[in-house]
């Protein structure tokens, strides 16, 4: 709410300045966010940085079993991405990201650039630093961020329902105290363990769509009390009692 007052407040500024100084406001002011804002129209064949940060954005509106690389090109694979973000949320669908796309990712997110039905402190509740893991903090707390997107994405896939992580990143000493394997890959950030009001079963189907390369749930040895997913590249799925 204060981001879009702020928001709001800049815009109303800018156009009374322009009226004072005799210039007629006939064009809208730049898309400004607190969190990032891009400032060009991204499509096939563009790469960059910005290209990157949509890319974390969309990551989790993939096919079945699809892992969308992160890597700053904007290719086939990002702009099927692009186009199933933009039918998610009833935009014009043509896999170019444009005004309207990131005008919609702009209400999808807080100022600390995570999406508005997560937080950094669910992503990690062993130590606010991200620190003691199997990476540099830095990174730890990139793969959450990106773990989030992904779970938002899967969340309004089905239906907005409530998905509370019970665990996210754990350091060496968070994990060994949790009984988890040395390689977890809660060690990477990359992890959420899930609970909440849709099933484990349900959880563990959906997240095949939603670009997580690691899916764990009720069957799986130590894990009929929720349902895990991470983001390694390469795919590992075991739920057998939920058919996964």
């Amino acid at each position: 709410m204060l981001r879009r007052t702020i928001q709001l407040a800049l815009s109303f500024v800018m156009i009374m300045t322009a009226a004072v100084g005799g210039v007629l406001a006939t064009a809208a002011p730049a898309q400004a966010d607190e969190c990032y804002s891009w400032g060009r129209t991204l499509s096939e064949g563009m790469s960059g940085a910005d290209v990157t940060q949509l890319q974390i954005r969309v990551a989790g509106h993939v096919d079945y079993g699809e892992i969308l690389s992160v890597d700053g090109n904007f290719g086939p694979r990002t702009k099927a991405a692009v186009t199933k973000f933009q039918q998610a949320y009833g935009l014009g669908a043509d896999g170019i990201a444009g005004s309207q796309t990131f005008s919609k990712i702009y209400a999808l997110q807080d100022p600390d650039c995570t999406p508005i039905h997560f937080t950094y402190a669910e992503l990690n509740n062993c130590n606010s630093d991200w620190s003691g893991g199997a990476v540099s903090a830095a990174t730890a707390k990139s793969n959450g961020l990106r773990t989030m997107w992904r779970l938002e994405a899967m969340r309004h896939a089905m239906g907005d329902v409530p998905i509370v992580v019970s665990s996210g990143f754990r350091s060496t000493a968070c994990n060994n105290a949790a009984g988890g394997a040395s390689n977890s890959r809660h060690l990477y950030g990359d992890a959420a363990d899930l609970v909440g009001s849709p099933s484990f079963c349900a959880l563990a189907q959906r997240a095949r769509s939603h670009g997580f390369g690691g899916i764990y749930g009720p069957g799986y040895p130590d894990h009929n009390d929720h349902t895990h997913v991470d983001g390694r590249t390469s795919r590992s799925w075991s739920a057998p009692n939920c058919g996964v």
